[in-house]
């Protein structure tokens, strides 16, 4: 082929650079330090903490949506448990797993969960939030945007650019949870992972990167803002309490906003 004929290389416009294709930022992992915060602290994790782990995660529910390998990967008892626990929150240089407990309230330090800011890559400033469980009383309550705030700030405050997000693509639930955060969905990484049963999983990344997070950011706080006055409880006749005052607190803005 003659330089003539050749086809010209597609030209990048200015227009198509964000600041985060340009921007050098040295990352740097951050301290082994508790994250506190107004209704969940995240502690480094530690070994003294499997048994309220195992008391707040080892249910089929939990495992039903592919943490852990799926299904088959629910251990067997206490033993089984804490041996899976302590493989799958191992820390190291470019690992920081964390105990989720809840701050305030009458279950004020209660173990409520675990996540982990891991694949810590320094020289590309990104990392990956993800091996996140929860007890099932806090499903659908503060903690996981309070977790996602602390450990997106985290991690953007110490210079990365983009932190990953990911679920198994047939777990809609979780899919819809990320999406909520304001992660931007990248695509499928198909036959990505092989689950406990030996089948494999197709993975659904998101991702936010640094020129996102002021405005996911605001969203995380607006959603947090909403449970002003509230906490987060544990006990099933707490909460129906506390929905009631919740219930009534939008009665009273009702009616304030109608004058």
């Amino acid at each position: 082929m003659t330089p003539a004929t050749m086809p010209s290389s597609p030209r990048v416009r200015r227009s198509d650079i964000r600041s985060w294709h340009t921007r050098r930022v040295t990352a740097l992992r951050p301290a082994d330090a508790p994250l506190v915060g107004r209704f969940i602290t995240l502690t480094p994790f530690a070994e003294g903490d499997i048994p309220e782990l195992e008391a707040a995660l080892r249910h089929p529910a939990v495992f039903a949506g592919g943490y852990g390998g799926g299904p088959a990967g629910l251990p067997a008892d206490a033993s089984a448990f804490h041996a899976f626990a302590s493989s799958y929150y191992a820390g190291g240089a470019d690992a920081m797993p964390w105990t989720l407990r809840i701050e305030g309230g009458p279950d004020h330090g209660a173990v409520v969960g675990a996540t982990k800011l891991g694949d810590l890559d320094l020289p590309n400033e990104s990392a990956h939030i993800g091996w996140t469980a929860y007890d099932p009383r806090v499903w659908g309550t503060a903690v996981n945007p309070e977790a996602k705030l602390l450990l997106l700030g985290l991690a953007f405050d110490h210079g990365f650019g983009r932190v990953k997000i990911q679920a198994d693509a047939a777990n809609a639930r979780s899919r819809a949870a990320i999406a909520r955060l304001g992660a931007q969905f990248e695509g499928i990484m198909r036959r990505d992972k092989r689950r406990a049963d030996g089948s494999w999983r197709d993975s659904a990344v998101y991702s936010v990167v640094v020129d996102e997070w002021p405005a996911v950011r605001a969203g995380l706080e607006a959603r947090l803002a909403a449970w002003a006055g509230r906490r987060v409880v544990l006990d099933e006749a707490a909460r129906a309490v506390d929905a009631e005052a919740d219930v009534d607190a939008s009665s009273t803005r009702v009616a304030d906003s109608a004058r």
